[in-house]
């Protein structure tokens, strides 16, 4: 799911062109239309659809073929093998696995919160073997939740956080649960779902020094749980701050927070974290796709008798939380000037 979320939002993208696709030996050698079961809601593009699937390996590519970027929407597993092997290559891997995300020297990034980290690419092997290197955006509920988190973690600092996830089925890929299994049910356990949850958010929300990254001293617990919805995490948050900070004033540190707004990159929502003030919302179905599928949406703000604020947040789990988070961290890092590869590689993208 998260592989045809690339392709529909790299599909005319005004700074990068799909240019080669590449899967497991089961895919390989099929046009991409026959090795895919599109389920997304806007049509396969007639060009993909006839592009040949090619072997997932750089060994033995033609000479100059190999992409610039490598978007790459893997299982972890798999991952960890082919990642390095690209970026030894010299290709700049953009990814969304949890392979790499708490390596030492890969940064895990979402641009609004942390673009800072990516400096952190310049101590990879990678990078000064061959110019490559890794960059990883972190799990679908941590997106949400961060972006959500860090203007108030700017200005009043946060002790601790309780959150309980409530995740869409399409989090989990294709074909995914079983109908029998999540219809009319909650699901209470997500294999890995809350470790990652509660080591990312330290990761991300951590201050970079000496080129490492120190995590975010704050205690995080997190319940994580299926739900019965096709697309949209939603999240109920309660937080302790270290300063204590009114209504007001996380409704200001909210609808002020737009640290992209210069940058102009494409896929950036114009406000990042938007507040929706009825009793009943966010909602999944109305609200996943603000700002283009690329927003956090928050609400349900109100006091909390165990910390001091409590709130629920929605995001498009395979938007922003996984193809868009990492399409966006490309262009960031395209503004940089850290796209800058060997002459002979093409200017191209792999899915």
């Amino acid at each position: 799911m998260v592989g045809q979320r690339f392709i529909q939002l790299l599909n005319n993208h005004p700074w990068f062109e799909i240019a080669w696709l590449a899967a497991s030996e089961r895919s390989e050698g099929k046009t991409y239309g026959e090795a895919c079961r599109w389920k997304l809601d806007t049509p396969l593009p007639a060009r993909i659809a006839a592009m040949r699937v090619m072997p997932n390996v750089p060994e033995g590519t033609p000479a100059g073929e190999l992409p610039k970027i490598i978007f790459a929407a893997l299982d972890a597993d798999v991952a960890r093998e082919l990642e390095p092997k690209f970026a030894a290559a010299g290709c700049a891997v953009v990814s969304n696995s949890s392979a790499f995300r708490m390596a030492e020297d890969v940064p895990l990034v979402v641009p609004e919160v942390n673009a800072d980290h990516l400096a952190m690419i310049d101590r990879q092997s990678w990078r000064k073997q061959s110019g490559g290197y890794i960059v990883t955006n972190p799990n679908c509920c941590a997106i949400g939740l961060v972006l959500a988190l860090k203007p108030l973690e700017e200005r009043f600092g946060i002790e601790s956080l309780f959150v309980s996830t409530m995740q869409a089925v399409s989090g989990a890929g294709y074909p995914g649960v079983a109908s029998l299994d999540i219809l009319g049910n909650v699901v209470p356990f997500i294999k890995n779902e809350e470790e990652k949850l509660q080591e990312e958010v330290g990761k991300l929300l951590g201050r970079l020094n000496g080129g490492r990254v120190q995590l975010l001293d704050a205690k995080l617990s997190a319940h994580c749980n299926r739900v019965a919805v096709e697309d949209g995490h939603t999240e109920c948050v309660s937080i302790k701050l270290k300063t204590k900070a009114t209504r007001e004033q996380m409704l200001t540190a909210w609808a002020e927070f737009a640290p992209l707004a210069g940058m102009r990159l494409p896929t950036a929502p114009e406000q990042p974290v938007e507040f929706d003030a009825a009793v009943d919302r966010p909602q999944p179905r109305l609200d996943k796709m603000r700002g283009h599928g690329m927003a956090s949406t928050v609400g349900r703000l109100r006091e909390c008798n165990l910390l001091d604020w409590k709130f629920v947040l929605t995001s498009h789990n395979t938007i922003r939380g996984a193809a868009g988070a990492a399409v966006l961290n490309a262009e960031v890092l395209a503004r940089l000037g850290k796209l800058e590869m060997k002459p002979a590689q093409r200017d191209a993208v792999l899915v």
